[in-house]
């Protein structure tokens, strides 16, 4: 007697499932919902890239029916896309076709005197050039594909992590003998960070790369916050963070008057004073200012 309740219990189970599965076969896409992750960031995707990409393959779901939409095609179709990093496709028993993308993060837009122009991303990565505008900083100069992908996009990286050097810096410019130039938005100066560290293994150099740039911009940071903001953003040309303890600047090439030397001692006063919060000494070069490089266009 209890074998058979059992039987029918699980005979009313199945029917019951078996009657409330949906036949896809007679249902369509009647709704698509795309979540792009970061899409409010320096990402190269929206919608409706997404939906061209799909469409160009008759693979946009809506309309279709349900049973001929294969989420793993979807995904393998877009994952090829060299501006994607992760895809994932599921559909659900309400007509609805869910596609979820992670995109390729570009930190930096690669233009080199070698004429190659292309971005890196988060990791490292080349990412085609595209049709495709933000405000990334740019690198100029002389630097090879390795340099860029191996140290440049490392320094992109940790300046677009810090908030304010975010918004800052524009243009990174490698000298030819492997220095370093940062270009700011704000004033008509050149701030010079020596080169940068290099190790055999990644994991070092990327904790080298980030010790050293964050070292020199918080010095930067202080100075501006206690120099420039008094001397004023245009006083000097030439900014210069390669040693350690030390900030060495050159006159704006528009103030090449002859020096008050009543005005520049009260100066190195000023600067010995606040050297301890500054983190060194500051020396205020009077003489004609390297060539500014070119601003990125």
């Amino acid at each position: 007697m209890i074998l058979i309740d059992v039987l029918l219990l699980a005979y009313l189970v199945l029917a019951v499932t078996v009657l409330n599965k949906p036949d896809e076969s007679e249902k369509t896409c009647r709704e698509i919902r795309v979540n792009i992750a970061d899409k409010n960031t320096n990402g190269f995707l929206d919608v409706n890239e997404i939906k061209t990409m799909l469409l160009k393959q008759d693979k946009w779901p809506y309309l279709q029916q349900m049973d001929k939409i294969e989420p793993r095609t979807i995904e393998e179709l877009l994952m090829s896309s060299p501006f994607i990093n992760t895809a994932q496709c599921y559909k659900s028993k309400d007509s609805l076709v869910s596609i979820e993308v992670t995109q390729r993060l570009p930190v930096i837009r690669i233009k080199g005197d070698d004429g190659g122009d292309y971005y890196l991303d988060d990791k490292g990565g080349v990412v085609p050039n595209a049709s495709y505008n933000s405000d990334l900083i740019i690198a100029t100069g002389k630097f090879s594909k390795k340099f860029a992908m191996s140290s440049l996009a490392l320094l992109a990286q940790t300046i677009t992590d810090d908030e304010f050097w975010n918004a800052q810096i524009e243009q990174i410019n490698v000298l030819a003998t492997g220095g370093i130039e940062l270009v700011p938005r704000v004033g008509e100066h050149i701030v010079y960070i020596g080169t940068l560290p290099q190790a055999e293994d990644s994991k070092e150099q990327k904790t080298l790369i980030e010790d050293y740039v964050k070292e020199r911009l918080h010095r930067l940071e202080l100075f501006y916050r206690y120099g420039l903001s008094k001397a004023g953003w245009n006083k000097y040309g030439y900014i210069n963070l390669e040693f350690d303890n030390q900030i060495i600047c050159k006159k704006d090439k528009n103030s090449m008057e002859e020096p008050d030397l009543e005005q520049q001692k009260k100066e190195e006063e000023d600067a010995a004073a606040s050297a301890d919060g500054i983190g060194g000494p500051i020396t205020a070069t009077v003489g004609k200012t390297e060539t500014p490089r070119a601003k990125k266009p």
